[in-house]
Order: C-alpha cells, then sequence, then structure tokens
C-alpha cells in the first residue's frame, strides 16, 4: 500500500469514499447528508489535492483504499501554538485493521509538523467509541468538548 498525493483524477473517487464516510457516521449521531454534499465535496477536495492537503492510500492495483484531509489552522485568532487540524481520515472496510488508518494519520501529522504547527486537532462524534479509541491510542486527548440539544428537548427553565 502507498501513501501518496492523489492527482485530480482522483477527485470523484474520493468524493465517494467522502460520501461513504458520511453515511457511516450518520449511525453515530452525524447531521451531514452524505449524498447531498457529494458535489461541493468534489470541488473542496480537488482544491485540497491543489494545495497538496490531501494524501491517499493506493493498492498495488490502483484503487483508493482511503484517505487523509488535513491543513494548517487558519483561524483569524491570535493563539500560543500553531494548530494544524485532520479534517477527514477514511479507510475502507476492506482496509481496516491493518494499520493503514495509523499510518495515513502519521503521514498527515509528518506534513503538517513539516509546516511548522506545535499542535494537531481533530475532531470526533462522540457516540463512535471505535474512532475515540483509535486516536488515543495515536496520542491524542480531549481537549474540547462540544455540546448540542434539540430546543424541544429543554426540560430545564430558564432559570437554572
Amino acid at each position: 500500500m502507498e501513501i501518496e498525493a492523489p492527482t485530480i483524477e482522483d477527485a470523484d473517487r474520493l468524493a465517494e469514499l467522502w460520501v461513504d464516510l458520511a453515511r457511516s457516521q450518520r449511525a453515530h449521531g452525524s447531521h451531514l447528508l452524505a449524498e447531498p454534499n457529494r458535489e461541493a465535496v468534489r470541488e473542496g477536495l480537488a482544491r485540497a489535492i491543489i494545495t497538496q492537503s490531501l494524501l491517499v492510500a493506493r493498492t498495488a492495483e490502483g484503487d483508493l483504499a482511503g484517505f487523509v484531509e488535513f491543513s494548517p489552522e487558519t483561524d483569524s485568532y491570535r493563539q500560543d501554538v500553531e494548530r494544524g487540524v485532520i479534517e477527514n481520515i477514511y479507510v475502507r472496510p476492506a482496509h481496516r485493521g491493518t494499520g493503514l488508518g495509523g499510518d495515513l494519520l502519521a503521514a498527515a501529522e509528518r506534513r503538517l509538523l513539516d509546516a511548522g504547527v506545535d499542535r494537531i486537532s481533530l475532531e470526533v462524534l462522540a457516540d463512535n467509541a471505535a474512532a475515540r479509541r483509535f486516536y488515543a491510542r495515536h496520542g491524542y486527548e480531549p481537549h474540547r468538548v462540544e455540546l448540542e440539544k434539540a430546543p424541544e428537548s429543554d426540560t430545564h427553565s430558564k432559570e437554572d
């Protein structure tokens, strides 16, 4: 398995993998709609290919087995660290459990470190215990917690 930069010809296949990722994340509470976002995601992945912020894992037969998208954080707020962000990582089910996810993650981390970041962050759905364990095995610890609720589920008074 080779981890390499994709070409623009990979954009459609990468969008298909992203749709698979988004579909699978719905089981863990993601609000992202898979198919309705295909074209916007394809455009974003094409930009990531051009800006070299995307790596793919390619089988010996040339198939895409997974990908990782990453970038330095471009926040307008000044911070005491330079952060990089792992935006998406996906390994096709047939290639899971082989170490490929860790290889993709490590390759993206190297690229971000070469770009001068001090910290690397990523998001994981709270309900996705397998992903949380994967990232913990690779040294990631909780830093910030996002909370959400549906307004109609509010059973507390405004005075609480």
